[in-house]
């Protein structure tokens, strides 16, 4: 709720139900999820946060507004989690096909680490908002009990993935290993579209969201491919937040540090 850019997003409406709900159905969905919890926090921002979700029948814990990496660590925990999928809640397009794909890579696979997307110096090749990030609980528990670092607190899981160099293995998968050893795996996109806006955090973002779910009627089963499909009809949805700036690794919060 406290969000610099857009106090209350998380709770700011999309096509008559709250973003958090839509990211709640939509992750739900996901064949590989066994449960979806919101790790919210013990700030009284986000008091009413805690109050949907009760009264919705949403799974959530709290835990510290700055340490995001101890929230999910704690969450994970509580949950007896052998993987964590990291999901963040302004993301209302959200794919569960795609948290399938990189579960499922994580899995077969046996990586420590597996996602769709990894901060600059890397690139991304999905749409910024369909972000996933997987883990075992046993590779993010050491991140918790090791990582020292701000960007690893803030941004939750850096500490895996930190300095590796990947090689290509397919169109669709990048692997390596990180300097402190852990396998990552990248899934990309054979088409880049790492450029395409479709997050929440400026009051543009949230006008370009209403505008897509209501092409939609308001549905909350359509995929990310049919949100491409309609963008590359109506070029026009994306001039809505083409001008916003996306926040990267290196830009944290300063009020976790402030007074």
């Amino acid at each position: 709720m406290s969000s610099s850019r857009l106090p209350g997003k998380i709770l700011a409406d999309i096509a008559g139900q709250p973003m958090l709900q839509r990211v709640f159905l939509r992750t739900s969905r996901a064949a590989t999820v066994t449960e979806t919890i919101f790790a919210t926090t013990t700030d009284p921002s986000d008091d009413p946060v805690a109050e949907y979700c009760d009264f919705s029948g949403i799974p959530f814990t709290r835990g510290s507004l700055y340490d995001v990496l101890d929230r999910y660590y704690q969450t994970a925990k509580q949950a007896n989690a052998d993987v964590v999928v990291r999901v963040t809640a302004d993301c209302p397009v959200m794919d569960p096909t795609l948290i399938d794909d990189v579960v499922s890579t994580l899995l077969n696979s046996q990586y420590d680490f597996a996602c769709n997307r990894l901060p600059p110096p890397w690139h991304r090749t999905y749409p910024i908002g369909l972000d996933v990030e997987a883990c075992t609980f046993h590779v993010l528990e050491k991140a918790w009990r090791d990582g020292r670092e701000p960007q690893h607190r803030e941004h939750a899981m850096p500490y895996l993935y930190e300095g590796v160099e990947l090689s290509v293995v397919s169109r669709q998968l990048s692997e390596g290993v990180s300097p402190r050893g852990f396998r990552i795996a990248l899934l990309n996109n054979s088409t880049n579209f790492g450029d395409y806006r479709w997050t929440v955090d400026t009051p543009e973002d949230l006008e370009f969201m209403r505008q897509v779910y209501r092409r939609f009627d308001s549905r909350d089963d359509f995929t990310w491919k049919e949100v491409l499909e309609l963008v590359h009809k109506e070029p026009q949805l994306m001039q809505i937040n083409a001008n916003v700036k996306h926040r990267t690794l290196k830009d944290l919060d300063t009020r976790a540090t402030d007074g």
